[in-house]
């Protein structure tokens, strides 16, 4: 089997970037791999590079490392790109919420009618779509047959521009999302090998069109599940809540993941609403207090992996990467239940985590058929959507690359016309915005907004924004200094 070198951009996020690193050791067919750790916060990304030495040397693997800041270095070369960078991290987003909030917009001016997941950037997403489209140039410049695997938000967007303004250069989309039809199936004691399922839409917008368990129609059992007595464990806990059930009657399927976040401003206009569709005492994840545990949480698991990082550097010769050990470990210094439960899954040595990265890897470099959720151009794939627009769609992925599923019984009428169409009309102006250069496409989509009151209010709020000095690179682009 062949090795690989495999850039992860973004890498300092070390429980998504061990276990991309933990897959590749334990699929155990890419001896002596090569994989680059980039990101420009030098503390994380020294963490993770001690972190992941440690777990390959536990777990008997045989992968070197590479640790930089230079993006160049993580794409040079490389068999696979995997970019899960978020520009400037979440301090940004919180500055441009609050004068969001400030001017009016509650929750901010991105959170909008079937987009209000609450780590988009802004406005409208202009130094990810620019960072991604740079690291596809560059693909094409440096590794111009490297697969460029896009983890990062906007996927809907990003893959979508990527694949208009870079044509050339492989690229392919994953998200965890669909991983609420396992939620769906283990409340109601399935096997998930007797289960034939099927979802499709575009990123965060995706529905349930098949749901057949051994050989016979069970949708009519997702129906069943709806309960008065559901409270919801978490914020992100949302695939059972009454959101879900509401939109199952609105549009005719069952909205998956994310999606049920993506309602409309119906369900979002304020927190009380939230709490009846979402739950108490959050009233989801996109709430104040649903991302205040969110951003809490992260914290936790940043302050975990240097705790593990450190004990590592102070213990050369005693074992760390043992499930009861690791949470043993983490329990003794107070970290929380939520916290070291997310952690000690980078641990677990015989079980691959639940990414599709490396199992793409594994169909694409060494011809073991892989069936994936990915993010590919449409492609008359999905009936009355343009064929340059991207879709979250099953496929078979092999050595010769990826084959769409027939998306079999199609999605409904009002999920195309009154869900997904909206939806794609936001994502064009923000991507026809950023490649015309047109400012003009990205005001209109906060001139749509239910909660704008006047001109003015516009004006005013994206003067702020834009002034604010992360935002250098969008006045240029956009000609507005």
């Amino acid at each position: 089997m062949p090795s690989l070198r495999v850039g992860i951009i973004g890498a300092g996020s070390a429980v998504f970037s061990l276990r991309i690193i933990g897959d590749l050791i334990k699929a155990g067919i890419f001896p002596e791999s090569g994989i680059v750790l980039m990101d420009v916060d030098r503390k994380r990304l020294e963490n993770v590079g001690v972190l992941a030495r440690r777990f390959n040397e536990e777990s008997g693997g045989n992968m070197r490392f590479i640790e930089t800041q230079n993006l160049d270095e993580a794409i040079r070369d490389s068999d696979y790109v995997v970019n899960t960078a978020l520009v400037g991290g979440h301090e940004y987003l919180e500055k441009v919420r609050s004068i969001g909030e400030k001017h009016g917009y509650y929750r901010g001016v991105e959170a909008q009618e079937f987009n209000m997941v609450s780590d988009y950037y802004t406005f409208t997403n202009f130094n990810q779509l620019n960072y991604f489209v740079k690291i596809a140039q560059k693909i094409a410049e440096l590794s111009p047959k490297a697969w460029l695997i896009q983890a990062a938000n906007p996927v809907f967007e990003g893959v979508t521009l990527i694949t208009r303004m870079v044509p050339d250069v492989n690229v392919v989309g994953f998200c965890h999302g669909h991983y609420g039809v396992h939620e769906i199936a283990r409340s109601l004691g399935m096997d998930m090998n007797k289960l034939d399922w099927q979802v499709a839409g575009f990123n965060h917008a995706i529905w349930l069109n098949r749901f057949v368990y051994d050989g016979k129609d069970a949708y009519h059992l997702v129906e069943n599940l709806e309960s008065k007595d559901w409270k919801p464990t978490n914020p992100f806990d949302d695939q059972l809540s009454p959101m879900a059930f509401e939109m199952l009657r609105k549009y005719g399927m069952m909205p998956i993941g994310d999606t049920v976040r993506n309602s409309s401003w119906r369900y979002h206009r304020n927190l009380d609403t939230k709490k009846k569709w979402y739950g108490e005492p959050w009233g989801g994840v996109d709430s104040k207090a649903g991302w205040e545990w969110y951003r809490k949480w992260l914290e936790g698991v940043v302050n975990s992996i240097e705790l593990v990082a450190d004990y590592v550097k102070q213990h050369p010769r005693e074992e760390i990467f043992e499930v009861n050990k690791l949470s043993e470990f983490l329990k003794s210094h107070g970290v929380p239940e939520s916290v070291w439960k997310s952690v000690v899954r980078i641990a677990e040595r015989d079980k691959m985590s639940a990414e599709q990265h490396v199992p793409f890897m594994m169909a694409v470099s060494a011809g073991i058929k892989q069936r994936l959720i990915v993010n590919i151009p449409n492609r008359g794939v999905l009936k009355d959507i343009p064929d340059d627009v991207v879709v979250e769609i099953p496929a078979i992925v092999d050595k010769n690359g990826i084959h769409p599923e027939e998306i079999s019984p199609p999605l409904t009428d009002e999920v195309v016309r009154m869900y997904l169409y909206p939806r794609m009309t936001r994502m064009e102006l923000a991507v026809r915005g950023f490649m015309e250069r047109k400012f003009e496409y990205i005001k209109e989509i906060l001139y749509r907004d239910p909660r704008t009151k006047s001109d003015d209010q516009v004006e005013n709020t994206l003067q702020e924004i834009i002034n604010l000095p992360e935002n250098v690179g969008l006045k240029k682009h956009y000609l507005l200094s």
